[in-house]
Formats: structure tokens, C-alpha cells, sequence
């Protein structure tokens, strides 16, 4: 059974204010993204990668790839307009045998392979399954700045990727959600409206997605006190 992991990195990174998006910024001498790939590139239970990069960038991933000679790459593709359309453009390029899809966010180059592999275990038996964490502050409900009730913290998670799915049952959850209109803020979203039961595996807070300059500093601290 063939397992393929879709790296979402078309995001143009705005909020980072560099010369070149998120994905492709540095971190100790290499951009997020290789980092990123390297993950999934070590994880056995992983047989190829697809890369969903800005239509626009797609020579400079293609030098970068060939730089870090990454054998599980197989496809660099564009990505759309905005994050679901660029997983749904990265489904369609994967095998048509495929049995299993890994959709992880470019931006989370601490991910766990460990997480990856147990992720892809867990869906051989139940189809569905995403990376998550506890909530650890009080969350509220708020509108107009004001307070209308707070949330249980205790029922509250707050969702990472990889997500990890049949490759069938995630590819005819995007098409019917084409097909509707439907946006969703992850893949999970779009599974959990054909009423399919998405199980939560446990991830880590390290696991974090780079949205800002501070995350780039985190981020490095953390690759570095992991290297000692």
C-alpha cells in the first residue's frame, strides 16, 4: 500500500516581511520547508513526496530540492489560490494508486517523525487522523470585544498536521466540497462534513506552524538545543 505525503508550501508568507515567503526563509543556513521535507524523507513508512510550492517559485524549489538531493520527491507542482486549493491541486498530481495521504503544512518543520509514522499507522485502521493538542489557556467566546461565555477548555484541541487520511475517502471529500462551495480551515474539516469519524492523535507543542519573525527565532532555538 503506497503512502504519499502532500507538503502544503504555496503560501506567499506576508506576515514574515522577508525578500522571499515563509517556507523558503532560513533557519540556521537551510530554508523551513527542507527542513520540513527532510522529516518525511526519513520516515520509513513514507514512500514519495509531492511539493505544492507558488507557481512562481517553482525553478527556485526546483534548485532547492536538487540541492539537498531528497529522493522521495518526486513531484513540484503549484499550488491555487488559497491552502485548500493547492492540497486538492497536490491530490490530483499523486498516484491514482495511492492508498494513504500525509497533508502537512510546509511551515511545520518540527514535526516529529515519529508523529508521521504513527499518524499513518493509526489511519490503516480508522481512515482518518490529525495531530492535535490540548488547549492550555482559558478560552472565551467573545463578539464585539465583549465576553458571551467561556469555552470548556477541557473538550478544546487545537489542531496541527500532518493530517493523515484514505487516499479515496480525502480526495472525494475535497470534490464534494468543489462541488459545494465549501470552505474549510483544514483537510479534517472537509472529511468531517461526509460524517466520517476523524480520530485525534496527540502531537507536541513544538509542533509549530511559522507564521511570524518569532516563530523563526522559537524555531531555531529549538533545532539548536536539539542538536546538542
Amino acid at each position: 500500500m503506497k503512502t504519499v505525503a502532500v507538503i502544503v508550501a504555496g503560501g506567499k508568507g506576508t506576515r514574515i516581511e522577508g525578500k522571499l515567503p515563509k517556507q523558503f526563509t532560513e533557519i540556521a543556513g537551510k530554508p523551513v520547508v527542507v527542513y520540513t521535507l527532510e522529516k518525511f524523507e526519513l520516515c520509513d513508512s513514507v514512500d514519495e513526496i509531492c511539493l505544492v510550492v507558488p507557481e512562481d517559485f517553482l525553478s527556485f524549489s526546483q534548485e532547492m530540492v536538487n540541492k539537498f538531493h531528497f529522493k522521495k520527491l518526486n513531484k513540484i507542482i503549484p499550488g491555487g489560490e488559497k491552502r485548500q486549493n493547492s492540497v486538492y491541486k497536490g491530490l490530483l498530481a499523486i498516484p491514482a494508486n495511492t492508498s494513504f495521504v500525509v497533508v502537512h503544512d510546509g511551515v511545520r518543520p518540527l514535526v516529529k517523525v515519529s508523529k508521521i509514522k504513527e499518524s499513518i499507522r493509526l489511519c490503516k485502521e480508522c481512515k482518518a487522523v490529525i495531530l492535535a493538542v490540548p488547549v492550555k489557556e482559558t478560552v472565551k467566546r467573545v463578539e464585539n470585544l465583549s465576553v458571551i461565555t467561556t469555552l470548556n477548555r477541557e473538550k478544546l484541541w487545537s489542531i496541527q498536521t500532518p493530517q493523515t487520511f484514505d487516499y479515496i475517502l480525502l480526495v472525494g471529500a475535497y470534490k464534494k466540497a468543489e462541488e459545494d462551495g465549501f470552505s474549510g480551515t483544514d483537510s479534517s474539516s472537509l472529511v468531517e462534513r461526509l460524517g466520517v469519524e476523524v480520530k485525534v492523535l496527540e502531537g507536541d507543542y513544538d509542533n509549530i506552524k511559522i507564521t511570524t519573525k518569532k516563530d523563526l527565532i522559537f524555531a531555531e532555538e529549538i533545532l539548536k538545543s536539539s542538536k546538542k
